[in-house]
This record gives structure tokens, C-alpha cells and sequence, in this order.
């Protein structure tokens, strides 16, 4: 016991000590940091953050109509919150029966982030030695700025990511039934969590297709791997979701009702669209360097035979192309565990620890810049606390 508590320390501290650092510029109220403009009011530039606020409203209504419309006046229709899934908003509900909601909505946050790089330490020190697992969570936990930023505010990505990376690492260990369970867990945090479901169908079924025409298909069905049948449990929890919304808000497809939420539009790369409601920039040559590490990780997990992995990344990577939304950053940031396991001996060399070196002061003010710009207008926290 005490070993394993040894062990899960340094994870700990990886996880919540980047982020108070970034914190400490907002909660000192400095009115700048390294000339970059902050607005000065403390922890609740961090709360207020998108969409934090907004999954306090579902934490407190859980989808309920009429009380999200006589609590809160957020110019938003009503069914806007159907794409924003239950579980985070239920655990910070959990959380504020001993806090109020910001608080809970950040212990939540905080939380999710040390299960996220404890799930990521065990499924890097399947493919490296010992030495190097501390090494390539510190990168976990540093890279990109993106996302020490959504794990340093409120947001179900920290949650959406520990639950993802403890399914694969469960799936890749045979622990089918964890894997399921975890999956579920994802399911109920974002919507791209049924790309877990479609990867494992994926690496389960494709393979065994060339058996198909030799074989009746009674005899091929019996050969394919049923004790990962678990699995089902995230479709299923979606399908759970569903019902709810058709108690709810009156419609089992709420979700896709939701308004302007689902970015994904054919043909792929408008992102480049400068004119689409989500992206209004043409500066977005960045975005070519995103579509471009996660093709080299995947080509790279391909050739080490990390078939889940590379399954996963593979389906996240085709869900990606078809998204419009400038902040792709954080859309792509599901496949970050797994294209650090595939350059893992590229980023544990002496010369790349250097570069993380050069890389930190970046790292944190970009973070700073975005989480001083990314403030919801809030007047009233009254109905928030």
C-alpha cells in the first residue's frame, strides 16, 4: 500500500502543481503577466471560463426545461444543453453537497486530471521501460498548452480523457469488462466517445472479414473474440442518454437538436472555410500541424503493431477532418496519450528534455493568454453557487 501511494505521488504532483502556477497570476489579481493584459478577478476568471458555467446549469437542472428557464438567463435555447453530457455535471453535483458549484466544478476538473495521467502512466509503461513512465507523464502533463489549459479549468475533457485512456489501457490488458465500463464513462462525458466503440469494433471485426468467404458464417462469427463483448456498454450507455433526453426535453435525438454544436461537415477540411460561424480566421496554417504529428502517430503505431492504438487513432484522425472549428486543438487532444507512445524514444532523449525546457515559458503563457480571453460575460453568480 504505501508503495503504491509512493508511486501515485509524483503523478499527483505532476497533475495539480502546473496548474496552480497557472493559476497564480489570476488569483495574485496582477492586472498583467509578462505584458499579457489579465482581467482581475481572481478565481472567477477560471470559473468562468466556457463552457464551465454551462455544465454548472446541468449539474444543477439535470435537463430540467423549466428550471433551466427560470434559473438562468443565458441567451441559449433550452435544448443547447442536451449536448453537454451528464456524467461531469452529475459528479460536480456530487461534489457540492460539501462546497458550491465552482468549487465542486474545478475539484472535479482537478481530480479527473490525476486519474488522467495515472491511467496514462500505466498504458506508457506497457511500451517503455521503467525509468522513462515519470519521464513521459511530465510531458503528458505539460503538452500541448491546450491542454493544461482544459485541465486547469472547468471542463469534462480531464474526465473525458482519464476514461478513454483507462479503456484502451483496460482493452489492451484483456480487461474487457473495465474496458467497457470505462468506455461507458467516456460515453457519458462527450459525444466522441462512441469513437471507442467504433475503433474496438474495428480491431475485432475488419481483420476477420478476409476469413468470411472460407468459412460459413456461423462458423466465422464463433471465431471472433466474444469475451470483449463488454464493450456494448457504450453504444448502450448512449442509447441510456437518449431515454433520458426523450423524458427530459421530449426528443430521443435531443442531442442532434441541440443547435449549433455538431461541427462535423462534408467535404472534409472546411475547416479552412474562413467564413464558417466557428472558425472566422484565416490564420490557421497550425491546424495543418495538428492533422500532420497525428498522421506520423498513427503511421508510427501502425508500424510498432499497436493495433488498438492505432485503431483509435485511426478513427479519431477520420472524425477530425470533417470538423470546422477553430479551436481543433482541443477536439484532437483524445489521441495525445497514444502519439506520445508512439514517438515515446523520440521524447525521452536527453535533446528533447531540453527542448521541454525552452518549451515551459510558451507553454504557460499561451495558457495564461487564452484563459484571460475565454471569460463567459457573467453578472449574476447568484444562481451559479
Amino acid at each position: 500500500m504505501l508503495k503504491r501511494l509512493k508511486n501515485l505521488l509524483p503523478i499527483v504532483l505532476l497533475s495539480l502543481i502546473p496548474t496552480f502556477v497557472l493559476w497564480l497570476p489570476f488569483l495574485l489579481r496582477l492586472p498583467s503577466f509578462w505584458t499579457i493584459p489579465l482581467p482581475r478577478n481572481g478565481l472567477a476568471s477560471i470559473v468562468a471560463n466556457y463552457d464551465g458555467p454551462l455544465y454548472i446549469v446541468v449539474a444543477k437542472t439535470f435537463y430540467n426545461v423549466q428550471a433551466v428557464k427560470d434559473t438562468f438567463s443565458f441567451p441559449l435555447p433550452v435544448e443547447y444543453y442536451a449536448a453537454h453530457f451528464p456524467l461531469y455535471p452529475l459528479l460536480i453535483r456530487l461534489v457540492a453537497t460539501v462546497t458550491n458549484y465552482p468549487y465542486a466544478m474545478l475539484g472535479i476538473t482537478l481530480l479527473s486530471s490525476v486519474f488522467a495521467l495515472y491511467f496514462f502512466s500505466l498504458l506508457i509503461s506497457k511500451y517503455t521501460d521503467g525509468k522513462n513512465v515519470i519521464w513521459m507523464t511530465a510531458v503528458f502533463a505539460l503538452l500541448p498548452a491546450r491542454w493544461l489549459t482544459v485541465r486547469s479549468i472547468g471542463s469534462p475533457e480531464p474526465l473525458f480523457m482519464a476514461a478513454t485512456i483507462a479503456s484502451i489501457y483496460f482493452f489492451t490488458t484483456k480487461k474487457y469488462l473495465w474496458a467497457g465500463i470505462a468506455g461507458a464513462l467516456a460515453m457519458l462525458t462527450k459525444s466522441p466517445g462512441i469513437l471507442l466503440f467504433a475503433a474496438y469494433a474495428g480491431y475485432l471485426i475488419i481483420p476477420e472479414l478476409k476469413n468470411l468467404g472460407v468459412k460459413s458464417f456461423a462458423k466465422w462469427a464463433k471465431g471472433l473474440n466474444w469475451r470483449a463483448w463488454p464493450v456494448v456498454f457504450i453504444p448502450l450507455s448512449l442509447l441510456g442518454l437518449f431515454v433520458i433526453y426523450k423524458f427530459t426535453f421530449n426528443d430521443l435525438l435531443a442531442y442532434f437538436h441541440s443547435g449549433d454544436n455538431i461541427h462535423l461537415f462534408f467535404p472534409p477540411f472546411q475547416i479552412f472555410n474562413y467564413s464558417a460561424p466557428w472558425v472566422g480566421t484565416f490564420w490557421l496554417e497550425e491546424v495543418i500541424y495538428i492533422y500532420l504529428f497525428a498522421a506520423l502517430g498513427l503511421i508510427k503505431l501502425i508500424k510498432e503493431k499497436y493495433e488498438v492504438l492505432a485503431w483509435y487513432v485511426g478513427v479519431f484522425l477520420f472524425s477530425i477532418v470533417f470538423v470546422s472549428h477553430r479551436d481543433l486543438a482541443r477536439y484532437a487532444l483524445p489521441i495525445l496519450p497514444f502519439i506520445l507512445v508512439a514517438f515515446w524514444q523520440t521524447l525521452a532523449r536527453k535533446e528533447f528534455k531540453f527542448v521541454l525546457a525552452f518549451l515551459l515559458i510558451p507553454v504557460f503563457l499561451a495558457s495564461i493568454a487564452f484563459i484571460s480571453q475565454n471569460v463567459m460575460p457573467i453578472s449574476d453568480w447568484t444562481p451559479l453557487l
